[in-house]
């Protein structure tokens, strides 16, 4: 099996002679099998963990690159209505840590029906659609959020084994 070793962005990309689809939660990866669109497996093998952006490609070891697009998946996208302010929602979709889109007139959520009645609820306007999902990275540079994690730990904070609540 032909192995990939580098990713490569736009613009210092190469042409690309096939490509692999993938959706939001198999776009973060060090390893893994890839299925090609042309049915070739590739074993990706990347020295650390990357997000694999749609229009990246791996550079396999034959010299070939395989293109990265980001699969359609079911989304919640979330207006505001007139009279109130997105970043209200936004700020609800945040605290329960939910990776969201943001654009200047809409978030794009995972569809999730708890989120969604908490949303309408709020006076939020939801559609659902199709869409590749590309959400906001983490606040302290690229790479994404995981779970709920704040850097305590019993070492730096004697209450780390505390359960806590966000406002």
């Amino acid at each position: 099996m032909i192995r990939a070793l580098e990713l490569a962005r736009p613009p210092a990309a190469p042409d690309a002679t096939d490509e692999v689809t993938l959706p939001y939660d198999e776009r973060y990866r060090r390893r893994a099998v890839l299925t090609t669109a042309a049915g070739e497996q590739v074993l990706m093998d990347l020295a650390e963990t990357r997000e694999l952006a749609d229009g990246d490609v791996l550079l396999l070891e034959d010299g070939r690159g395989l293109r990265i697009r980001a699969a359609p998946e079911p989304l919640c996208e979330v207006r505001a209505a007139p009279d109130q302010p997105l970043a209200r929602l936004a700020w609800h979709i945040g605290n329960r840590h939910t990776p969201c889109a943001v654009a200047e007139d809409r978030l794009l959520i995972r569809r999730d029906h708890v989120l969604e009645d908490m949303l309408m609820r709020l006076g939020a306007r939801l559609s659902h659609l199709e869409a590749p999902f590309t959400p906001e990275g983490g606040a302290y540079g690229h790479g994404r959020t995981h779970g709920h994690h704040h850097g305590h730990s019993a070492h730096d904070d004697p209450n780390a084994h505390i359960p806590h609540r966000h406002a």
